[in-house]
């Protein structure tokens, strides 16, 4: 748990005594690669913690596969549009290695989030650093090219090294062929 203690500590100020009792509300999960976390339909119910390995959330079936976005260890995250409205996930999510995640269920992280204001503080500051990755993915969709997103997406990201080229042309947009292109005429 101290993985997750030292990542609470790098976003609030806390007390040890607080955050002792906040890490012990999390349990281990361990999710081998290829494994769904999450089934489109399901509705989500935990927050998580990604203590080593790395999740992509996808659209679609077989060869139709989009991927829309990327965890990595040591990040916080939840499917935020199944898990707050209770509604059914559309995405699929899935360990793209052999993944150790640490998790809360909801009603435990809503009791956290009334007992310490700490913990408020955590949550509004994870979600508003997620806001910005989500705008700054949308402006890059919007504005760069796909050769300027491959290599804005290479200088800042270690999924070049661990995700297969299908998966990475679709998280970029493009297809498979048109990843191989540009990487060609980069060398």
């Amino acid at each position: 748990m101290k993985e997750l203690s030292d990542f609470i500590k790098s976003r609030v100020t806390i007390n040890g005594a607080d955050l002792d009792f906040i890490v012990t509300c999390f349990k281990l999960k361990q999710v081998k690669k290829g494994q769904l976390n999450l089934k489109r339909g399901q509705i989500a119910y935990q927050y998580f913690y990604i203590k080593s390995g790395a999740l992509r959330f996808f659209f679609g079936e077989f060869d139709e596969q989009l991927t829309a976005w990327v965890v990595f260890q040591d990040e916080f995250f939840t499917e935020i549009s199944s898990l707050n409205p209770q509604k059914p996930t559309r995405f699929n999510i899935e360990a793209i290695e052999d993944t150790e995640l640490l998790y809360i269920d909801k009603p435990d992280m809503e009791k956290l989030y009334r007992e310490f204001p700490v913990w408020q503080e955590f949550g509004r500051v994870t979600w508003e650093a997620m806001a910005v990755r989500m705008i700054d993915q949308i402006i890059s969709f919007q504005t760069l090219s796909a050769e300027e997103r491959y290599l804005e997406f290479m200088a800042k990201s270690e999924l070049i090294k661990r995700v297969p080229v299908k998966q990475i042309a679709s998280y970029l947009g493009i297809t498979p062929n048109a990843l191989s292109r540009i990487r060609k005429n980069i060398k």
